[in-house]
Formats: C-alpha cells, structure tokens, sequence
C-alpha cells in the first residue's frame, strides 16, 4: 500500500447560473463539489471523479431542465392569477465526512425550492475504498451472516430514546417503529466516531428538525476503516 493512497486530495470545485425567462429571473442553481487527487492511483482518481461529475451532470440536468420549465409555467400561472412569483432555487452541495484508512465518504445535499412555504433537502451519499475505487456497501462493512439492520436500528433507537426524552417533539410519537421502515441500508457514511445513519426530512421527525443523524460508534459494531483489512477488496 503507496502512503499517499491513505487519502485524497481534494479540490472544491464551484459552479452558478442564473436561469431567466421574459427578463425575469425563474431559477438560481448552485453547485460546490469535491475533485479528487490520488497522487499514485491515477485510475481510482479517475473512476471516482467520474462518478462525481455524472451526478453533478444529472443535477445541472434536472435543474436547468425539468425545474427550470416548471419555474415557467409557475410564472405564467402567477401572472395570470395576479399573485406573487417566488424564483425557484436549487443547491447541490457535497460535504466530506471523512478520508483516511484508504476509505473517502462523501454525503450531498440536493436542496430544492419551488415556490412553496419553504424548500426541501434530500441527502445521498457515497464510501469508496481508495485502494481499488470499488464504493462500499453498508453490508460489506460486517461479517456476511451477521443481521447488521438489527443492530444498527437497535443502536438507533437507544440513542433515540434519550433524545426523545429530552426533547418529545423532536421525533413522530411512533419514531421506533419508523426507525426501522425507513431504514436505507444506502443511507450511510463514515466518520472519525463511527458510521452516521442518516433519515430523510419527514421519516421519522417533524420538518422543523430536518435530516436526521445517528453515529454508531465502531466499537458497537466491531468494525473500523482501516487500509490492509479494506471492505470491498
């Protein structure tokens, strides 16, 4: 294993446009995304930069697109009926999570508003084993007959406990049992602390407390990232 393939280097790369239509702005998108540097492995560099742009593509797409004639048939409808137009936005914006161990994750914010009381956030997220460019799935991360959504919803709901505790509006009264229907086995990604399970806006809570974040520690699930033991190999 060549050192410098324990992590990336990364560029944050920026993009903007503003979408009009009869002199009248409809849609702003925005995009902040990682460009990574794999001094020694130009091919996982290059595999794993094509994955980014092809999902920073689909997103310029969807926005300049779909969003964009929607926005228009918005303005027309808004003039019609003599009510206010609100210009449509859209943000995608990548956040690295951590990178070291030979393993990069990466969750995005895909923001959108479209002329409502207020926007909405979906989150995706991405691991990727650095040595081979190969992205890593929850389930390569425990031993192949080990139930690992058992222990990972129990450990959820132990943490959700506590907080619920503290705070009872935070969740939905049934947030346990939405813990586990809405459990994503791709909505996942590492950190220094442990693997972050994360819940979409409205899956277990209440819009005013948004995405939702729970870390198991590695200790609970008796894995951690680590360069000559790597998941996906």
């Amino acid at each position: 294993m060549n050192f410098f393939n324990a992590y990336a280097s990364i560029k944050t790369c920026k993009t903007k446009r503003t979408l009009t239509y009869d002199n009248t702005t409809m849609l702003t998108f925005a995009i902040s995304y990682p460009k990574i540097c794999l001094q020694n492995n130009e091919p996982v560099q290059t595999c794993i930069n094509a994955e980014i742009q092809k999902q920073v593509d689909a997103f310029s797409q969807h926005a300049s697109g779909e969003l964009y004639q929607q926005a228009i048939a918005y303005y027309k409808d808004a003039l019609e009926q003599g009510f206010p137009f609100h210009p449509y936005d859209a943000v995608l914006k990548y956040e690295t999570t951590y990178n070291w161990n030979c393993y990069l994750s990466v969750y995005r914010d895909q923001y959108e508003y479209t002329g409502g009381a207020h926007g909405g956030t979906v989150r995706s997220s991405d691991t990727w084993n650095l040595t081979n460019g190969k992205n890593v799935p929850l389930a390569c991360l425990f031993p192949a007959n080990q139930d690992y959504c058992g222990l990972l919803t129990e450990q959820i709901i132990k943490q959700a406990d506590k907080q619920y505790q503290q705070n009872p509006g935070i969740y939905f009264e049934n947030y346990r049992e939405l813990i586990v229907k809405n459990f994503n086995k791709e909505s996942y990604y590492l950190t220094r602390c442990g693997i972050a399970i994360y819940y979409q806006q409205y899956d277990i809570a209440p819009y005013a407390t948004g995405i939702v974040v729970f870390t198991i520690p590695y200790a609970a699930v008796g894995w951690r990232p680590q360069c000559f033991n790597s998941a996906s190999e």
